[in-house]
């Protein structure tokens, strides 16, 4: 039995997000090594926030999207994912 394409995710998304998510490891990963000038920290700091926010809303999506799996009927009877803030 083939998925059909609208029930697929498509694997630019998934491409974009994993881009998006080594960029920000690597971002982050630089401006802790200390060897960037102030310019260079704000100018990465502002990329990170825009990589940051594409994340989560990928995530969001993702998200959303099992909840219409688990329960087309009602997806907001699923629980929330509550992350951990160690």
């Amino acid at each position: 039995m083939s998925k059909s394409s609208s029930s697929a995710v498509p694997a630019s998304s998934i491409a974009e997000f994993e881009h998006s998510l080594d960029e920000l490891e690597q971002l982050v990963a630089r401006m802790e090594g200390g060897e960037l000038s102030l310019d260079e920290s704000l100018q990465s700091f502002e990329r990170g926030i825009g990589l940051y926010r594409h994340c989560q809303t990928a995530l969001e999506q993702a998200e959303l999207r099992v909840r219409l799996l688990l329960d087309p009927e009602a997806p907001e009877s699923a629980t929330p994912f509550e992350p951990h803030n160690d």
